[in-house]
């Protein structure tokens, strides 16, 4: 995306619309969260690390407990709401603080990684992952780091999404579909460099 100001407040016409957007989600999938069949995908993919699927608790919380969307910041809020309607799970980065090459892989084990929050752990192996030039930037199990996340002075923004097995492409074109729609209600002019979705190879 280009040409966006992230720093300002967001609209009061866009935060109307997404929270409508979510809560209209939330609504929808009040009968039927736990046997749908992405969730279940992601349930699978999070108990092999003894882990849950964190949007699925995000949206019971706004289900179940009336809360509101977060208020973090545009480029942010239009992914948070835009997962509560795929519950495709996707990071947001600022594409000018990555460093090339970018590579999709999964983590070998014992890759220090730099938490959001600050901390540095060594990262479990067989995670899905993404890195830059200089390092892991995320994993599906652990999130985003430190270095490379969306932030007020963001201009140009990644979204990656990450889907484990079972989960159809046109799901994760329906995410990235929803996160430029979500953007367009605050930032008209905003453009996209890029979009494509890449598959794991085989093992044979």
């Amino acid at each position: 995306m280009l040409t966006i100001l992230n720093a300002q407040p967001r609209l009061t016409s866009a935060n109307e619309k997404l929270s409508h957007v979510c809560k209209k989600s939330s609504q929808d999938w009040r009968a039927e969260l736990l046997p749908l069949d992405v969730l279940q995908d992601y349930r699978n993919y999070y108990k092999k690390f003894d882990k849950t699927y964190h949007v699925q608790l995000q949206l019971e919380s706004i289900v179940h407990k009336g809360k509101s969307l977060p208020n973090v910041s545009p480029l942010v809020d239009a992914n948070f709401a835009a997962e509560l309607e795929t519950l495709i799970l996707t990071a947001g980065h600022d594409a000018d603080l990555l460093i090339a090459p970018l590579t999709i892989d999964a983590t070998q084990g014992g890759e220090e990684f730099i938490q959001l929050n600050g901390v540095a752990i060594a990262l479990k192996p067989n995670d899905m992952m993404m890195a830059d030039g200089k390092g892991v930037v995320c994993t599906i199990i652990y999130g985003q780091d430190q270095r490379t996340p969306i932030s007020p002075h963001t201009r140009r923004a990644l979204y990656v999404a990450y889907a484990p097995a079972g989960i159809p492409a046109a799901k994760v074109q329906q995410q990235l579909d929803t996160i430029r729609a979500h953007v367009l209600l605050f930032a008209p002019a905003a453009t996209v460099e890029m979009v494509a979705i890449y598959a794991a190879k085989s093992e044979k």
